[in-house]
């Protein structure tokens, strides 16, 4: 005969289970500051050279925290004062002016005259002046890219006189060279150098989304209450439609939002997806409105990316770097909804995963998009 109450046992099974998810909430927390689970990778930097009637300019883009890896300053966390930034200027100059070689028709070129500028925005921008220059082939290595962090990429475009992008090329440090050459009307881009571009540009959206971490929180948080093929894809349809117009918006400078408002918001949107899941037994109704309208937050989060690289309509050549992105933005959606989604279909079709692990996966979306907020508005 058992002995003890049977509603004291079950009792006490679920004081257990109750210790058990606070433990693991409390451990859950205590990683997170450990992990560096940034929504877009930083290690972005552009060169953009611009051959004038009278001169041959280069001017290289940077975040703060990128520069100050150049003048051996690692430990800096990228936030610096106009006067301090003033003491570390001239280092900053020698670096960039000796580990940028241009070379034209094979003779490397001396720097007439450097400046520099830094802006409340934690960005830098070191403009180099190589007096006037007459060629037809232009030769450029960028040593800059091995002194910074590993996977750091910089955009490179080169323009003719009239604003024209005559060559442009995603750099890395093993892949640190770029070559323009120029014709007499350099109206047209190669065609090879057009599908080397598409190509670089292509991986960097898909790379974009699978470090994306908060990108493919968001879209979880939405698909993991959806059933069957047809719910998942009007999802995901809406999500793409959604963030293609604003990053083409921002990109096109028709519409722009500063990532101050953009990042808290995507945060935000994480965790209203979350509480919906748990409030709401089901798929919630008007999903795809609420997909699209966070969709459109998440493209100015996108733009980010291509904006950090100096492309806009300003520079010119934003039509290629805009579509190859984007491609790879939605290639790297389907990869991770190829994999994602059979496996919660499966898993569906438990019970015990729709009463409890559901709720459960919904909790943590809560939590991790509650602690991005937290750390995009305060602590940033």
């Amino acid at each position: 005969m058992p002995s003890g109450n049977p509603g004291q046992a079950e009792s006490s099974r679920l004081a257990g289970r109750r210790i058990f998810r606070g433990a693991f909430l409390a451990l859950l927390f205590s990683v997170l500051p450990f992990q560096k689970l940034a929504a877009h990778d930083p290690g972005l930097s552009s060169l953009a050279i611009r051959a004038q009637p009278n001169s041959l300019e280069a001017t290289l883009t940077l975040a703060m925290k990128d520069a100050t890896q150049l003048v051996e300053l690692g430990h800096n966390e990228g936030t610096m004062t106009q006067a301090g930034f003033a003491r570390i200027r001239w280092e900053l100059e020698a670096a960039v002016t000796t580990r940028l070689v241009l070379a034209a028709d094979g003779k490397v070129l001396k720097v007439q005259s450097v400046r520099t500028n830094f802006d409340e925005k934690n960005n830098v921008e070191v403009h180099l002046n190589f007096g006037p220059v007459s060629f037809s082939r232009l030769e450029i290595q960028s040593n800059l890219v091995a002194s910074l962090p590993l996977g750091h990429r910089q955009y490179v475009q080169v323009q003719n006189s009239a604003g024209e992008t005559v060559s442009e090329k995603l750099l890395s440090a093993a892949a640190d060279r770029a070559t323009a050459e120029f014709t007499a009307t350099d109206a047209n881009v190669p065609a090879r150098q057009i599908g080397s571009s598409f190509a670089n540009f292509l991986i960097l959206g898909v790379k974009h989304i699978l470090t994306g971490y908060d990108h493919l929180l968001f879209l979880f948080g939405l698909l993991v209450v959806v059933r069957g093929l047809v719910s998942s894809l009007s999802i995901i349809t809406s999500f793409t439609v959604a963030h293609s117009i604003t990053l083409a918006a921002a990109t096109f400078d028709l519409a722009q939002i500063p990532s101050r408002i953009v990042e808290p918001l995507i945060a935000a949107s994480i965790v209203f997806v979350g509480v919906e899941n748990l409030l709401r037994s089901g798929v919630p109704k008007a999903r795809q409105g609420v997909t699209f309208g966070f969709g459109l937050i998440h493209g100015f989060g996108f733009a980010s990316v291509l904006r950090e690289m100096g492309i806009s309509a300003g520079t010119g050549g934003v039509a290629l770097p805009l579509l190859s992105f984007n491609v790879g933005v939605e290639l790297g959606q389907i990869m991770v909804a190829a994999v994602a989604l059979p496996i919660i279909w499966k898993l569906r079709a438990n019970p015990v995963f729709m009463i409890r692990w559901v709720p459960a996966c919904s909790a943590v979306v809560v939590l991790l998009g509650s602690f991005w907020f937290v750390e995009r508005v305060w602590l940033n």
